[in-house]
């Protein structure tokens, strides 16, 4: 792809990613449209190359770009408020920021407080209200150069599950050794997925403790990663009897080992519509479909029963009056928003049932 840097051992030099992808904006104007580089104005905010688009019809709009070696989350509203400056005194401009790479976290806030982008593995948004302009293409959504022992860049894994459920089940402030026994993580562990955390804006630290501004946002990040379909081991049955005979049976059935979650465990704190389907952990799904009477199925399941990844995933489950066992709010939130069907939306409304009711749920 013309002007996409090649991805090596070596990381490109901010020159080559400025010109990597003004090179790919070319590439992709209109018919008519001229791109030309001009000497970056002296002040503030530092710029490290500028041009002229100009469309067909004489309008035109400059194109400031600031390399950078890295931008993480939080660091998206500095560069925003040093941007504004300069756009109150010239309303035609179109920031652009450059990185080697822009995690899909840090590209997606860029978007939203107006900021244009583009990093050394393809990806690319320039939006310009007049002349009117968009380019937009996709380019990794990891970072290449990323060598062992750097900081993560990811949530997946167990030590980013066990750290988030207690960030999220539990109102903190935090100090890091009651992080640490509360999540029965390592000390380790715990700062590097803090690391993270904080480099995404989703934690801060004041006075020496750990905070969580916006515990919903912090849920949804996890989920984008730990993917319930994707971590944990799904099977598919069908109930022949339908799930309202299925969950009288688990109810007055033999003990096992196992936790509903997504619709069922829902309708607990914030019934949606009616239940169509079950999302049910289980430790032994073999056993647990032979005592219950399901049937395996490659289409049409109205149960699926999972194979937790992590035991993390268990924490805080509790009987329900009508003497089912239900995950936590907050891990069926989470398996919900990246569950199948309507599961989504089915997040959405516990989510908010959970936002107006802090004092039930979460202590």
């Amino acid at each position: 792809m013309p002007g996409l840097i090649e991805r090596s051992i070596v990381p490109p030099t901010e020159a080559d990613i400025v010109a990597g992808g003004i090179g790919r904006v070319r590439d992709r104007l209109p018919s008519g449209w001229r791109l030309t580089e001009f000497a970056p104005p002296v002040g503030l905010p530092p710029i490290d190359a500028a041009y002229t688009l100009r469309s067909p019809d004489g309008n035109e709009a400059r194109i400031i770009v600031q390399a950078k070696r890295l931008v993480e989350v939080r660091d998206v509203p500095r560069i925003r408020e040093q941007f504004d400056v300069l756009r109150a005194l010239e309303p035609a401009v179109v920031p652009v920021i450059s990185a080697r790479y822009l995690a899909k976290s840090t590209r997606e806030r860029l978007a939203l407080a107006g900021l244009s982008y583009m990093d050394a593995t393809g990806n690319l948004y320039l939006s310009a209200d007049l002349p009117a302009l968009f380019v937009a293409d996709r380019g990794a959504d990891s970072d290449p150069w990323r060598g062992p022992g750097r900081p993560r860049g990811t949530l997946k894994g167990e030590p980013a599950a066990k750290v988030v459920r207690a960030l999220v089940d539990a109102p903190g402030p935090w100090k890091i050794s009651d992080l640490v026994r509360f999540s029965e993580s390592s000390t380790g562990s715990v700062y590097r997925v803090l690391e993270f955390l904080e480099a995404e804006a989703l934690t801060f630290r004041e006075g020496g403790l750990i905070a969580v501004p916006d515990w919903s946002a912090l849920l949804r990040r996890w989920s984008e990663d730990y993917g319930f379909l994707d971590t944990n081991t799904v099977t598919r049955w069908i109930a022949p009897r339908g799930l309202d005979s299925l969950l009288d049976r688990i109810r007055t059935g033999r003990t096992l080992n196992y936790a509903m979650t997504g619709s069922v465990a829902a309708a607990t704190w914030e019934p949606y519509a009616p239940v169509r389907s079950a999302m049910i952990y289980a430790s032994d799904i073999e056993a647990t479909a032979s005592a219950w009477g399901l049937r395996p199925t490659d289409t049409g399941a109205n149960v699926l029963l999972v194979r937790p990844a992590y035991e993390a995933l268990l924490r805080h489950t509790r009987e329900r009056s009508d003497g089912l066992r239900i995950a936590a709010p907050t891990q069926v939130a989470a398996d919900l928003m990246t569950g199948p069907g309507r599961a989504p939306a089915e997040a959405d409304a516990l989510v908010e049932w959970m936002q107006r009711n802090e004092h039930i749920w979460r202590k």
